[in-house]
């Protein structure tokens, strides 16, 4: 792909616009982002505040803990953290600077401010309205369709911001550079032919952040451990090395890891699955830093194409499509083309699309470790000359067919299996 061709650019931006860094569960994080972003525009601490967010952030914040507050989990401890004690300018580092004493701080905001929550009106799967209360000063604010998309600020009833139309449930989020450029054979090309130094930065800046991460989950006890689990029973080859040092990285951000994470399609789950078995394999094969470099871009573009088809948030678990992206760039470390990367995909896809997401929680670790396993299998089923085809299943001959529907699976199939995953961990079960 010539530098010259606009697809080059769209691709470049895409990266920048995906690859950024967030400590904490990127939902929480929202939350705690929103909440610092207001209560700097009220002027004062909030007296009281309350929380509207859709189904799919109350799953996503119910189970997770939030970073920088002494374990503390929810919607609440998320917003009282960004209002007591959040840096808006941060954006999703939004509290990694947070004292001893502002640790303190939360606590006691948590403890002695009304913060009540309630589940937004609408279809939108994401949004989250904040309104913070001081004296006779109100401040409400509102995120939509993706984690730092601030769309309306409105102070004592004055319009302060207001942008274009929110998304509707299935929709691409806007505000953000088109994703239609984006297919397998593309990806591909650009991976080849791109000059590594347009994206050196930001991709090694990934690969050093969720590399700590990971290291961090073998090297202390966090979460359900299953990283360490893995590793105990089923050894140090390759592949389980993989798994383990991805689901490791999720074991510590899940569990309030005070690390920060590069995400993907706003997800540092995604972010990890997507980059550090990519990094394993890499170190393994002895091939160069540029070959890396080239290898995760990669999968990080696969990554976000297979995610745009599904929403950024679904019922469909988001460390599939990564997981099946790493097993993609698994396959191009061992030299292989397009043919090679496609078959990949569509053999993992066939076998773990149909995992849920039930929230951001320690299991996801195991989720992650399961994706991967299943990339690594796709692209092991092609050197063995095995592959899914066209009709059996969800398989439609065709790489960008398959991944079609599985847009369609996640976004449409799923959107009942979403209601009843929430109304289930909400205890809104109506038995």
């Amino acid at each position: 792909m010539e530098r010259t061709d606009p697809r080059y650019r769209h691709f470049v931006q895409i990266l920048r616009e995906e690859l950024v860094p967030a400590m904490g569960c990127t939902e929480p994080i929202a939350i705690a982002y929103g909440a610092a972003k207001a209560r700097e525009v009220l002027g004062r601490l909030p007296e009281r505040i309350l929380v509207e967010a859709s189904g799919n952030i109350i799953k996503n914040v119910k189970s997770v803990v939030v970073p920088n507050t002494g374990g503390l989990k929810g919607i609440e401890a998320a917003a009282a953290a960004g209002a007591a004690a959040g840096d808006a300018g941060k954006i999703l580092e939004v509290i990694s600077a947070v004292t001893g004493e502002q640790k303190a701080a939360i606590r006691d905001y948590l403890s002695g401010h009304e913060i009540k929550v309630r589940p937004a009106e609408g279809d939108v799967i994401f949004e989250i309205t904040l309104t913070l209360w001081a004296g006779e000063d109100q401040v409400r604010l509102r995120l939509a369709d993706y984690h730092t998309n601030i769309v309306h600020i409105e102070k004592n009833g004055e319009i302060l911001l207001k942008c274009g139309a929110v998304v509707a449930a299935g929709a691409a989020a806007s505000g953000l550079t088109d994703r239609g450029c984006l297919s397998v054979d593309a990806i591909v090309d650009f991976a080849d032919t791109m000059d590594a130094e347009d994206v050196r930065e930001i991709v090694e800046r990934q690969i050093s952040y969720n590399w700590a991460i990971a290291q961090e989950g073998m090297a202390r006890d966090w979460g359900a451990n299953i990283g360490k689990v893995l590793r105990e029973y089923y050894g140090e080859d390759v592949k389980v090395r993989a798994r383990y040092m991805a689901a490791a990285g999720s074991d510590a951000r899940m569990s309030g890891c005070e690390m920060p994470v590069i995400i993907v399609s706003g997800s540092g789950n995604q972010g990890l699955t997507a980059s550090v078995p990519v990094v394993v394999y890499a170190r393994e094969l002895g091939v160069s830093q540029e070959k890396l470099i080239r290898a995760v871009t990669l999968s990080d573009l696969l990554t976000i194409h297979m995610k745009t088809g599904i929403g950024r948030l679904s019922a469909y678990c988001g460390a599939v499509s990564a997981g099946c992206a790493a097993g993609g760039a698994i396959a191009y470390l061992h030299g292989g083309g397009c043919r090679e990367v496609a078959h990949t995909l569509v053999n993992a896809l066939a076998t773990i699309s149909g995992m849920i997401c039930d929230g951001a929680k320690p299991s996801c670790a195991a989720k992650i470790a399961a994706a991967v396993d299943a990339g690594v299998l796709g692209y092991h089923m092609f050197r063995s000359g095995q592959q899914f085809r066209g009709g059996e299943g969800i398989v439609t001959k065709g790489v960008e067919e398959t991944i079609a529907n599985i847009g369609r699976l996640g976004r449409l199939g799923m959107r009942e299996t979403d209601k009843e995953i929430i109304r289930i961990m909400t205890g809104c079960t109506g038995e």
